[in-house]
């Protein structure tokens, strides 16, 4: 409850503030609304399921669910990296269907007032990039604020979920 009079405090001034959860791929920070954020758990054994796209690294059963995992960095086109002990799962919510995400580690939890986030900018009509909340501006840093629900298509999304269950 305290969470929720906070946040109407804010709103009352004139700005609205969001939680967000930080994390590494490579050098970038990225961030994801903390509201779609399940758990963090640590790297476990992946299953790998046969005729998935690159980015998708299989399923795992958490507490007997079967969750499909995926790779940020491939989804994003970046050089794939060994695991370290700082790389993790985040089991985010995309509207009732739980993903894993594997990230390279998981910063913090970063309060951004919506005045510090702008516009994703424009690359053209061949990038698309409607999976960009906003660039967020914390600390001297721009944090990449992730929609999760949009990192995939819709052809993916009913792939991976068809798959996990």
């Amino acid at each position: 409850m305290g969470v929720s009079n906070a946040n109407q405090d804010v709103r009352d001034r004139g700005t609205r503030m969001s939680k967000y959860l930080t994390f590494n791929l490579g050098d970038e920070v990225y961030g994801l609304e903390i509201l779609r954020v399940r758990e963090i758990i640590g790297l476990m054994d992946i299953t790998k399921v046969p005729r998935m796209p690159n980015f998708v690294r299989g399923v795992i059963n958490l507490r007997g669910k079967v969750i499909p995992v995926m790779d940020l960095r491939l989804k994003f086109g970046m050089d794939s990296t060994e695991d370290t002990k700082e790389t993790c799962i985040i089991v985010v919510d995309l509207d009732d269907v739980l993903m894993g995400i594997v990230v390279d580690c998981v910063s913090e939890v970063l309060d951004i007032d919506e005045q510090d986030i702008d516009e994703a900018p424009e690359f053209g009509v061949s990038v698309s990039t409607e999976f960009i909340l906003g660039m967020g501006k914390a600390r001297d840093k721009v944090i990449i604020l992730l929609d999760i629900s949009k990192v995939l298509t819709n052809n993916e999304l009913a792939l991976l979920t068809k798959q996990s269950v």
